[in-house]
């Protein structure tokens, strides 16, 4: 237990704190650190989760890309709030984020979107995520279409297709100690904005 995280060693903001733990998760072992689940609520108020990709992250939130008739865009529009969960194995840690939900600016989907590869444009065009395809043969069918029609061209952002930006109320920073005493330090955002530190038990 002496060897536990202190609350004194953390940051006071939360981000900041997140900054840290992920640039060490960055520069070890880890396959994907970048990798999150992302909880959300369907109509029907059952969870549901899949993995996403971070792209960017600072004091006003968290950003991911999907498709905006995917499953998980139709639950966030019905129910504007998410929860991530970061796990790094490497280092026994594991991040935990909870808050609203907006959609990022056309401005800045569109910058990220022009960083994409070609290919990954392409499907973006033509994947109608989440909708029930007939067979694999349809999809690629429709990519090379979409390859002749731009291949002369840039390919624009689909209107279909672009960012969110989960912004944090809650943010828990979990550690693993022997004995399953883990830690558990608890970020909560107040009505005034300050964020407030508590300890958890494991």
């Amino acid at each position: 237990m002496e060897d536990g995280l202190a609350l004194s060693e953390l940051a006071t903001d939360p981000i900041d704190q997140f900054a840290t733990w992920y640039a060490e998760a960055r520069h070890s072992d880890t396959i994907l650190p970048q990798a999150m689940t992302l909880a959300t609520i369907d109509a029907r108020g059952r969870p549901t989760a899949r993995m996403v990709i971070l792209d960017d992250f600072g004091p006003q939130g968290f950003v991911f890309y999907t498709h905006y008739q995917s499953h998980k865009a139709r639950d966030l529009a019905g129910a504007p709030h998410a929860a991530l969960v970061f796990y790094w194995a490497a280092q026994n840690r594991q991040v935990r984020i909870e808050g609203r939900v907006e959609k990022v600016s056309a401005a800045q989907s569109d910058a990220y979107f022009a960083r994409r590869p070609r290919d990954s444009q392409l499907s973006a065009w033509a994947s109608r995520q989440s909708a029930t395809l007939p067979d694999r043969q349809t999809l690629a069918a429709e990519i090379r279409e979409l390859d002749r029609q731009y291949a002369a061209r840039e390919i624009p952002r689909p209107p279909h297709w672009g960012g969110y930006r989960v912004q944090p109320d809650r943010c828990e920073f979990w550690a693993e100690r022997p004995d399953r005493l883990h830690d558990r330090c608890d970020y909560r955002l107040g009505p005034d904005g300050a964020w407030t530190l508590s300890r958890l038990a494991p």
